[in-house]
C-alpha cells in the first residue's frame, strides 16, 4: 500500500489522521495474512533453507510469532561469496545505466509498500509507526539519491586535463568485487538497503547479512533486491549466527570489502581483518556516536526541551543518531 503523502521525518505527525488510518489498516493486513511465515536466504538466484531454524518474535507481544527464519552456516555463507565472485564480472560489465534503472525501480517498490514494510517493522524492532515510516521513506530516497548521483556524473568516467595532444587521460570507476554489507538491528532497512545499494549501483556484487535479532524485516529488504530481476549472483542474501555465518564474512579472502554497522568490538574486528591480508581492503564502518545538541541563547526552550528528550530517549536511544550530550 503506498502513501498519497511525502514522507520524510521531519513532515511526519502523529495528528496527521490520513497517515494515521491508512497505518492501522496496513497493520491489520500485517497481523491478518503476513505472520508466521518461513523465510529464505537467497543465494545465487535461489532460495535456500537451512536444517536449523530460528524463531522470531515481537518484543511487543512475545506470543506473536512474526517469522521463521534460517539459521544459515559457515559453509552457507562461503557459497554466498563464492556466488557473489562468479557474477563479479559480468556485474562490472554492465552499463551503469541499467544498474541506475533497476535501483530506482527498487525504490519505487519501497515506497509503494511502505506501509507494509513500516508495519512489520513495528512489530519487530518496537519503534513508534512514525520512525519506521520514515526509515522505510529514507530508504527509498537513499537508493534515489545514489541513482541521481551516479547519473549526474556520468558513471564517474570522466576526461581528465593533458599536457599535450598526443596523450588522453581518463578517470574511471571501477568496483572492488564481492562487498559485504552487515547491518544493524536498530535501522534494519535504511542501514540495509542503502549500502547494499551503493555498491550494487557502483558495479560490485553483495553478500548481505542482517541482525540476527531483525530477521523479518532483513528479509523483506533482501526480498527487494532478489526480486529486482539482477543476475544470479550479483545479490546474495544469508542469516545466522555471527560467530559463524558473520565470522565467515570476516574471514574470507574473496571479499573485496564490507559495510559493517553495529557494536565497537565487532567493528574494530572487521577494521583489523581489512588490513590484515596481503593488502588492505577498504571497510566502511560505523559503530555510534556521541551526538551533541546546542541550545543558543534565542532557542525556544520548550522545543528544544522535547527535542532532546524525543532525540535522547525514542527507540530508548538505541541507535547511533541519539542525542548524548547538551550544551
Amino acid at each position: 500500500m503506498a502513501l498519497k503523502m511525502k514522507i520524510t521525518y521531519a513532515t511526519m505527525s502523529a495528528d496527521n489522521e490520513e497517515l494515521q488510518s491508512a497505518f492501522d489498516e496496513a497493520f491489520e493486513k500485517v497481523k491478518s495474512s503476513m505472520l508466521g511465515v518461513e523465510v529464505p536466504m537467497f543465494i545465487d538466484g535461489e532460495k535456500v533453507y537451512a536444517s536449523e531454524k530460528s524463531i522470531a518474535y515481537s518484543p511487543i507481544d512475545t506470543r506473536i510469532h512474526l517469522c521463521t527464519a534460517q539459521k544459515g552456516t559457515k559453509e552457507h555463507a562461503r557459497t554466498a561469496v563464492d556466488a557473489a565472485k562468479r557474477a563479479a564480472k559480468g556485474w562490472a560489465a554492465t552499463p551503469w545505466q541499467e544498474r541506475v534503472s533497476i535501483m530506482r525501480r527498487i525504490a519505487d517498490t519501497i515506497s509503494d509498500n511502505s506501509l507494509e514494510l513500516s508495519a512489520i517493522m513495528v512489530m519487530e524492532v518496537g519503534k513508534n509507526r512514525l520512525e519506521a515510516l520514515g526509515e522505510v521513506e529514507e530508504t527509498a530516497d537513499l537508493l534515489r539519491y545514489y541513482a541521481d548521483a551516479m547519473e549526474k556524473n556520468g558513471g564517474y568516467i570522466r576526461e581528465l586535463g593533458k599536457l599535450s595532444d598526443s596523450e588522453t587521460n581518463m578517470s574511471v570507476l571501477k568496483p572492488f568485487g564481492v562487498w559485504v554489507v552487515i547491518s544493524p538491528f536498530n535501522f534494519p532497512m535504511a542501514l540495509s538497503g542503502a549500502p547494499i545499494c551503493a555498491a550494487l549501483i557502483t558495479g560490485n556484487t553483495v553478500v548481505f547479512k542482517g541482525s540476527s535479532t531483525t530477521l523479518y524485516t532483513g528479509w523483506k529488504t533482501a526480498e527487494l533486491f532478489a526480486e529486482a530481476g539482477l543476475p544470479d549472483g550479483v545479490f546474495n542474501y544469508v542469516s545466522g549466527p555471527g560467530r559463524t555465518v558473520g565470522q565467515e564474512l570476516q574471514d574470507n579472502p574473496d571479499i573485496a570489502g564490507w559495510t559493517f554497522t553495529g557494536s565497537y568490538d565487532v567493528g574494530m574486528q572487521v577494521a583489523r581483518n581489512a588490513l590484515a591480508g596481503r593488502y588492505p581492503r577498504p571497510a566502511i564502518i560505523e559503530m555510534g556516536g556521541k551526538n551533541p545538541t546546542i541550545v543558543s541563547r534565542n532557542a525556544d526552550l520548550d522545543k528544544a526541551a522535547t527535542g532532546v528528550a524525543r532525540s535522547a530517549f525514542g527507540l530508548d536511544g538505541q541507535k547511533c543518531s541519539a542525542c548524548s550530550r547538551v550544551f
